[in-house]
C-alpha cells in the first residue's frame, strides 16, 4: 500500500536529495561523533540525513520497512518491500573535509538513486534502466565505457578472503599496471561512477555486498546501466558473497578477473 502517486524511482530520488541536502548543509561544520567500534564512526551528518530521508519514504510508503545505517531495522523484517538506506557513505572523507561522499537510497531489488550532495548529480534507476539526474537539466541514460581506464580499488577493512585475494595486491599486479590506472575514493559513489562512464570498474572485498545498504543502490544502477556485476571469484553476486567486482565491459571484467583469480563472466 502507497499514499503517494510517484513512482519508487521518484521516491528514492527525492529522499538522496533530501539526504543530500542535509549532508551539504552541515559540510564544514565541527561535527560530534558516534563511536562504533574497529575505527569506524558516524556524525551528526549522518543522523540528521538519515532521518531526512526517512521522512520522504514515511510520507510516500508508509507501510514499507527501512534498514538505516544508523537507526537500523524499521518495520518488519520480512517486509516484502524494504529501503536500504546509507546517508552518508564516505564518512571519513566527510569529517576531515572531503567532498567524495555520497547518499544511498535503495528499494530492495527495486528502484535506487544514488546522489552526490556537492556535484548536485543523483544516479537513478528505476530497475531496467539508469540515468543521471541535473538540476535545470534533462535526465541522461547511463553508458559505462573502460575508455577512462580508471579502476577504484577500496582498500578499506574487512579483508574477508584474505590471503586469497588483497585488493592491494591489485594494485602491484603487472597486467594491471600495464592497463588501468587506480583510484581510491572510498565511497561507494565510484559505482555510480562506472554506471556513467567516469570509471571502468570498481573492486572491493567484502561479504554479502548484494544486501548491504552501501552498495545495493550503487549495483542496482550498475546492473541497470548494463555493467558487469559478479563477486571477486566471477561467480553471481548473490551466489558468490566473496567481495564486488564491477566492470564498464566484458573485457575489462575479464582482464581484471585474470588478475585476481576468479572467472570471467
Amino acid at each position: 500500500m502507497t499514499n503517494s502517486s510517484a513512482s519508487d524511482a521518484e521516491v528514492a530520488t527525492s529522499g538522496a536529495r533530501a539526504g543530500a541536502a542535509v549532508v551539504r548543509d552541515m559540510y564544514g561544520r565541527r561535527l560530534s561523533r558516534i563511536d562504533k567500534g574497529a575505527g569506524d564512526f558516524a556524525t551528526a551528518a549522518d543522523v540528521e540525513a538519515e532521518k531526512a530521508i526517512l521522512a520522504v519514504i514515511r510520507a510516500a510508503r508508509p507501510d514499507d520497512a527501512v534498514l538505516g545505517e544508523e537507526g537500523g531495522q524499521q518495520g518488519a523484517a520480512g517486509a516484502r518491500r524494504q529501503w536500504l538506506v546509507d546517508p552518508l557513505c564516505g564518512t571519513l572523507n566527510y569529517a576531515v573535509g572531503t567532498m567524495l561522499v555520497a547518499v544511498n537510497v535503495a528499494l530492495r531489488d527495486g528502484a535506487a538513486a544514488v546522489a552526490d550532495p556537492f556535484s548536485g548529480e543523483v544516479f537513478v534507476t528505476d530497475g531496467e534502466t539508469a540515468w543521471v539526474r541535473r538540476d535545470g537539466a534533462d535526465d541522461v541514460l547511463l553508458t559505462p565505457t573502460p575508455a577512462t581506464r580508471l579502476v577504484d580499488v577500496n582498500l578499506d577493512p574487512p579483508f574477508p578472503n584474505a590471503p586469497g585475494f588483497r585488493a592491494a595486491d591489485l594494485l602491484a599486479h603487472p597486467e594491471f599496471v600495464a592497463r588501468f590506472r587506480p583510484r581510491v575514493v572510498s565511497t561507494s559513489l565510484a559505482l555510480a561512477w562506472v554506471a556513467a562512464g567516469k570509471r571502468a570498474a570498481y573492486v572491493t572485498d567484502g561479504g554479502g555486498l548484494s544486501g548491504s545498504v552501501h552498495f545495493a543502490a550503487g549495483i542496482a544502477l550498475c546492473r541497470a546501466a548494463g555493467c558487469v556485476v559478479t563477486g571477486i571469484d566471477g561467480a553471481p553476486l548473490e551466489e558468490s558473497g566473496r567481495g564486488l567486482v564491477v566492470a564498464a565491459d566484458e573485457e575489462s571484467h575479464a582482464l581484471l578477473m585474470s588478475m585476481t583469480g576468479g572467472r570471467a563472466r
